[in-house]
């Protein structure tokens, strides 16, 4: 079993930067790719990252790309997003999720394990 725990949620004004970090406990999450997702008040879960096992392969969603940066330290079971250039509509709940495989998935559905969501809000 594998528990994963996000911070680094918080409040910033446009423009701005913040480092999320998901911390997996239970279990090396090693072997694992981690997705982040986010979902607004009233919209849909989005897709917002993904980062394979060694951290050499990363996709991102169309909306984030060449903003968001994901990373992952293997040896502290932790994988980052580090979130650039923060616009309003960037403001939801950020999950992040883990599922064993050697390859990226960027399908929810595909995740078999999730945190609980960190809040992001981005200030006008």
């Amino acid at each position: 079993q594998v528990q994963l725990v996000e911070s680094g949620g918080g409040l910033v004004q446009a423009g701005g930067s913040l480092r999320l970090s998901c911390t997996a406990s239970g279990r090396s999450i090693s072997t694992y790719a981690v997705g982040w997702f986010r979902q607004a008040p009233g919209k849909e879960q989005e897709f917002v990252a993904a980062i394979n096992w060694s951290g050499g392969i990363t996709m991102y969603g169309d909306s984030v790309k060449g903003r968001f940066t994901a990373s992952r330290d293997n040896a502290k079971n932790t994988v980052y997003l580090q979130m650039s250039s923060l616009k309003p509509e960037d403001t939801a709940v950020y999950y992040c999720a883990a599922v064993w495989t050697m390859g990226l998935r960027t399908s929810a559905k595909e995740y078999s394990y999730w945190g609980q969501g960190t809040q992001v809000t981005v200030s006008s």
